[in-house]
């Protein structure tokens, strides 16, 4: 039966009438409620069901580190929409990581299913051709900060362009060597590599492999010699240069993208590839120490363009290791974009445990395992890249 609290709370008491069973109140539910005809099944009904949709988003927003979700400016600026692979997508309405069952079929709408289909989406786009440049990009990736993705970026965004048809060189100037051994190029004490360009001058021609099961993509490997190059290289003549000349051995018209991995510092080795080079890349990690070394890069670029190369210039910003997880993720994503606006590519490279795993195999995670978020991710950086191209040097 119906009574009143002291707060004058009106609150309905029922029984059930099952053998048994002893009355049981229902829980508080205040007088706007009760008036507004909204009983308390209904409230745990939408309680449950709004849990539920956030676990679920929650769940598949950051499965393998990666997120899919919408960013946008604190100060009202334009959000950033970052689906895995939005013109790609065999249907899937943004990826694996989707929540969406729209334009598919809900019988087989499950994570594997989705997985399994983007896999098979990214493995189909090797019959695609991007755009290739009017004439070939020389690109260095560079960031004095270690542990940001440069090598990581370099290797997959040169396979993701040579699986399009566009023709790419790797040129490895880090002396830890790791992007020669992500492309599978074998390295001994004997090996012939970059050191022998800059030191020896040696013909870079002749230093470049092709690289295992990935056509059109070449890497010349870098060996522990190249640890001692920065020294050697003070007593040259036309010190800075030395990477420039050597580029002169390649007709530009057999390559499309000359993609420079540049070691963690911002001595000789990074002064070569930004002497030789007319784009620089910087792939910037979503942490707040990440920020704190761009500066000091931003100035070196600034003393090298007034003094050895006028055509240097930034063209292209990728974040990558995002955590859609963390705030902070979001706001070094935002922070960077108000700066650098439109050189900061839309795709997010997500953290990824398969992106980690692959060089272990000497493979990038196009080919280690292209169904993963990080596979994902930089085939879509890549595209951009490509597509890019068209406003910057037109195509071939």
């Amino acid at each position: 039966m119906p009574y009143h609290h002291s707060d004058g709370t009106y609150v309905s008491r029922e029984t059930t009438p099952e053998a048994g069973s002893q009355s049981q109140s229902a829980p508080h539910v205040s007088r706007e409620t009760f008036l507004a005809g909204q009983t308390f099944s209904d409230m745990t009904a939408e309680a449950d069901m709004s849990e539920a949709h956030v676990s679920r988003e929650t769940n598949l927003d950051h499965s393998d580190g990666y997120s899919g979700t919408r960013t946008g400016s604190h100060s009202g600026g334009s959000r950033v929409v970052t689906p895995p692979v939005p013109e790609y997508d065999g249907g899937l309405n943004g990826g694996p990581d989707s929540d969406s069952d729209a334009g598919g079929d809900l019988e087989f709408d499950t994570p594997i299913a989705r997985a399994a289909r983007v896999a098979m989406t990214v493995r189909g786009q090797g019959d695609e051709t991007w755009p290739r440049p009017g004439r070939c990009r020389i690109m260095s990736v560079a960031n004095q900060k270690g542990g940001v993705g440069k090598t990581t970026t370099t290797v997959n965004l040169a396979v993701s362009l040579a699986m399009h048809g566009n023709r790419v060189l790797v040129v490895d100037l880090d002396p830890q060597g790791n992007a020669s051994t992500a492309l599978g190029m074998e390295r001994t004490a004997d090996s012939r590599s970059i050191y022998h360009c800059l030191v020896e001058d040696e013909n870079l021609r002749e230093l470049a492999r092709p690289v295992p099961d990935v056509p059109n993509l070449w890497c010349v490997p870098a060996t522990i010699d190249l640890a001692g190059a920065e020294i050697e290289l003070v007593s040259l003549v036309a010190r800075e240069s030395r990477l420039k000349r050597a580029f002169a051995a390649y007709d530009y018209d057999e390559l499309d993208y000359i993609l420079i991995d540049c070691p963690p510092s911002l001595g000789l080795l990074t002064v070569n590839a930004m002497v030789a080079c007319e784009e620089v890349l910087i792939p910037i990690q979503c942490e707040y120490y990440a920020l704190e070394g761009v500066g000091q890069l931003l100035r070196n670029i600034e003393l090298v363009r007034s003094h050895l190369n006028p055509e240097l210039a930034i063209s292209t910003i990728l974040l990558t290791m995002y955590d859609g997880r963390t705030r902070l993720a979001s706001q070094v994503a935002e922070e960077v974009r108000g700066h650098f606006g439109e050189l900061v590519l839309k795709t997010l490279v997500p953290r990824s445990v398969r992106v980690s795993e692959a060089p272990s195999y000497g493979q990038s995670v196009m080919t280690y395992d292209p169904g993963s978020t990080g596979a994902v991710a930089y085939m879509e950086a890549a595209r951009e890249l490509a597509f890019r191209a068209q406003a910057l040097v037109g195509n071939r």
